[in-house]
């Protein structure tokens, strides 16, 4: 039986720009072209689970004012497992994707509608239970992030919570974090991201200092090396990386390998396992231009899920 996941967050559209280097005060560059692709945090969660036939609901908001929201909205409908919630009279924002030769990323985001939250929102879903529900840091810490901490904190549907704080977690007012932490979620960080938000120059410390606060698994991806687990009891477990043939960005690497890493989970693999799959997925990731896994690259994982 598949475990059920729940995802609330947001869609955006990525404009993507591939540019030689970053730009310095007064400098022109004529960038290489740009594409436009939907993209999001949750949205790419949500992208994987839904399309390797995870049991999957994705709650977002769509602003429909503007230019941003009209383009997403038809992507979505056609996506049976997203709920959109659709606010006629806000603007969606957009994210411009920066991509230097090195395939690294650098973030201009304009957040529209699509980071807010209201409980309201969740009565489409408050019949049904979750084991699993994913949580950004980014909508955390926008205005209404204390609606969003305050409705997980007394819903009794959530399930186990993953929460992925992102590069922005340490602007998240603390007390946010703190309760946050106290539902003993999973975490989902990078190296960078576990340093900061562990308080400590040594990952594993941090590490340790995270999982002291949450009494769950903590889950560190490290690029072409892996990922790093702390797992609920305490253990560490060193999860190999696989090598890119080519990396075209790494847009969207972190969201595929959490939502593989919940994939795997809701087949019933252990954490371990799961995250030997994110590994694979986010490989596949970093060798393409955008989030959005072709089909032919999801087939394998696909595959591998129905010979389970």
């Amino acid at each position: 039986m598949r475990k059920k996941i729940l995802i609330i967050g947001s869609t955006c559209l990525d404009v993507i720009i591939r540019v030689d280097h970053l730009p310095e005060t007064e400098e022109n560059l004529h960038p290489e072209g740009q594409q436009f692709s939907v993209g999001g945090c949750a949205y790419n969660v949500a992208n994987i689970l839904g399309r390797c036939g995870a049991d999957a609901t994705f709650v977002t908001p769509v602003g429909l004012q503007g230019v941003f929201g009209p383009y997403i909205l038809p992507i979505l409908e056609k996506q049976p497992w997203v709920k959109p919630v659709l606010l006629p009279d806000e603007e969606n924002g957009c994210c411009y994707c920066l991509v230097e030769k090195n395939g690294e990323r650098t973030f201009l985001s304009i957040h529209g509608a699509e980071y807010t939250f209201f409980p309201a929102w969740m009565e489409a879903v408050s019949g049904e239970r979750f084991d699993y529900t994913y949580v950004c840091g980014l909508e955390v810490e926008e205005r209404t992030g204390d609606q969003l901490v305050a409705w997980l904190e007394t819903a009794d549907y959530t399930g186990t919570i993953l929460y992925a704080p992102g590069p922005r977690g340490m602007k998240v007012p603390l007390d946010r974090t703190e309760r946050l932490l106290a539902l003993h979620p999973i975490l989902h960080l990078n190296r960078s991201e576990a340093l900061k938000l562990g308080a400590s120059d040594d990952v594993k410390q941090a590490m340790q200092n995270l999982h002291q606060k949450t009494e769950n698994s903590v889950v560190v991806t490290l690029g072409k090396d892996g990922a790093i687990i702390l797992d609920g009891d305490g253990r560490f477990l060193s999860v190999p990386g696989y090598p890119a043939k080519q990396i075209a960005d790494t847009i969207g690497a972190g969201d595929a390998h959490a939502g593989a890493l919940l994939l795997g989970l809701s087949h019933g693999m252990s954490l371990n396992s799961a995250a030997n799959l994110a590994n694979q997925v986010s490989v596949h990731v970093v060798q393409q231009s955008g989030a959005t896994l072709s089909d032919a690259a999801l087939r394998p994982i696909q595959e591998a899920l129905r010979q389970k």
